[in-house]
């Protein structure tokens, strides 16, 4: 009915699945492969609204902005409004993302939050010595070689890299302010990287209810209201196996960032 001219079709809602770890290397969710999924979400038809399906541990933060700005200037642009639907996790980057809709509804077992900064690796300079290997390493730039974990670990770089710490954590509070507003609590844990679970994010004003993806779209929008899924799609040399050694890595790197909250 709906190519008929002068006939009104049943709404649709867009959705968009968000799921996997934030990375900037192309196995997980990244602006490059997400941005002509979020475009044709946005633009293909008259979406009555862009819902995103969201199951993410986090990432990237730069990533993380440019995901959720694209997304909210498609809104902007076009007028539509944005809700976010959180499955098992949304937090940290994944939380990031969620604050891109303009309701953000939750299972009531889910995780949300940890919005927090962090850094994490391995230093190896003793391994080295071990073995009897000598790191040699020439620099034009005293703080060239920051962070080198073949060598040992200076306090002078580890007070640098709390600061840029910092720095991103004030821009993550700045952005999850800008976005929730008054409904957010005055908890002093809010911005502590803490995680709260179903109710508790509601009560704490990082949520706005407790429901899920279809029922939620049909009482907005009627039992008629339609769903067009948009995803990324997995490159040809990926699905015939060229790449299973990255793709094995950055697997192992998702189940880590998901098992921090138990998952």
């Amino acid at each position: 009915m709906k190519y008929i001219p002068f006939t009104k079709s049943d709404p649709f809602v867009a959705v968009i699945r968000l799921q996997g770890a934030i990375t900037n290397g192309g196995r997980g969710l990244d602006n490059p492969t997400l941005a002509p999924v979020i475009e044709k979400a946005f633009s293909k038809g008259k979406p009555a609204a862009v819902a995103l399906e969201i199951n993410c541990p986090g990432g990237s933060p730069v990533q993380s902005s440019l995901i959720a700005a694209r997304i909210r200037r498609l809104a902007d642009e076009k007028k539509i409004p944005v809700f976010a639907f959180v499955e098992d996790v949304a937090a940290s980057g994944g939380y990031w993302l969620a604050c891109a809709a303009d309701e953000i509804f939750v299972d009531s077992c889910s995780i949300t939050g940890s919005i927090g900064v962090i850094s994490a690796g391995f230093g190896a300079h003793e391994a080295l010595g071990n073995y009897g290997i000598e790191r040699r390493v020439h620099t034009a730039g005293k703080s060239k070689s920051m962070l080198d974990p073949f060598k040992p670990l200076k306090p002078e770089d580890v007070d640098k890299l709390k600061g840029w710490l910092e720095d991103l954590h004030e821009t993550f509070i700045n952005y999850v302010k800008s976005r929730r507003g008054t409904k957010l609590s005055d908890n002093p844990d809010l911005f502590s990287g803490e995680v709260y679970i179903g109710q508790k994010g509601l009560d704490e004003g990082l949520v706005d209810g407790i429901g899920h993806l279809a029922p939620v779209m049909k009482d907005r929008f009627g039992d008629k209201v339609q769903f067009k899924r948009y995803g990324a799609k997995r490159s040809i040399l990926s699905r015939f196996g060229t790449q299973i050694v990255g793709d094995t890595i950055a697997g192992i790197e998702e189940r880590a960032a998901f098992a921090r909250f138990g998952l």
